[in-house]
C-alpha cells in the first residue's frame, strides 16, 4: 500500500501535463482516517469552474485506489483562493522546461502587478509581446518572443 498523499500528490495536471497537481498548488490537503481508512483529499482549482476539475478529482480517486486506497473522498474548496505563489520552485521549473512562461511571485497585499515583459522560456529573451489574452486553456495567455519567433504560453499570475 502507498502512502495517500504520494498517490494524490503524483497525479498530473490534464490540461498542463508536465506538472502535478501538487507542484502545481491545487493539492491543498490529505488526511487519512486512522480507523476507517477513509482518505479525504481537499482541492483548490485555479480557476472558478475549470473544466478539469472533474477530469482531476477522478484522476485522484484512481491514484488512490491504484495506491490501495479505495474509500476516498475528494472535497473542492474555494477560500482562500488559488494563488500562483502556490506553484512549487520545481514545478516553475518543469513549467519552463515544457515551453511554458511560468508566472512571476503575486506581490505584497496592496502591491499591483503590471507584467511588463514575459522572457521567453526558449531563448530567455524579455523581447515578448502578448498575442493573446486567452492561450491554451483559460489559465495562460498566447505570447511571442521578439527574438525567437516562437508562440508560448504563459501561465496567468494570480
Amino acid at each position: 500500500m502507498t502512502d495517500a498523499r504520494t498517490a494524490a500528490a503524483s497525479v498530473v495536471d490534464p490540461e498542463i501535463r508536465v506538472i502535478t497537481i501538487d507542484e502545481l498548488g491545487i493539492l491543498r490537503a490529505v488526511e487519512e482516517d486512522p480507523a476507517s481508512g477513509r482518505v479525504t483529499v481537499t482541492i483548490t482549482p485555479t480557476y472558478t469552474g475549470c473544466p478539469a476539475m472533474d477530469v482531476i478529482r477522478a484522476d485522484i480517486r484512481s491514484a488512490l485506489t491504484a495506491a490501495g486506497h479505495p474509500d476516498a473522498d475528494v472535497q473542492t474548496v474555494y477560500s482562500p483562493p488559488w494563488s500562483t505563489d502556490w506553484i512549487s520552485e520545481g514545478g516553475r521549473v518543469k513549467l519552463a522546461a515544457a515551453g511554458i512562461a511560468p508566472p512571476a511571485p503575486v506581490p505584497a497585499a496592496g502591491v499591483v502587478s503590471l507584467t511588463l515583459a514575459v522572457r521567453c522560456p526558449q531563448c530567455g529573451s524579455p523581447e515578448t509581446e502578448q498575442v493573446s489574452r486567452f492561450g491554451s486553456t483559460a489559465c495562460k495567455a498566447l505570447w511571442r518572443c521578439r527574438s525567437c519567433s516562437e508562440p508560448f504560453d504563459h501561465l496567468k499570475a494570480l
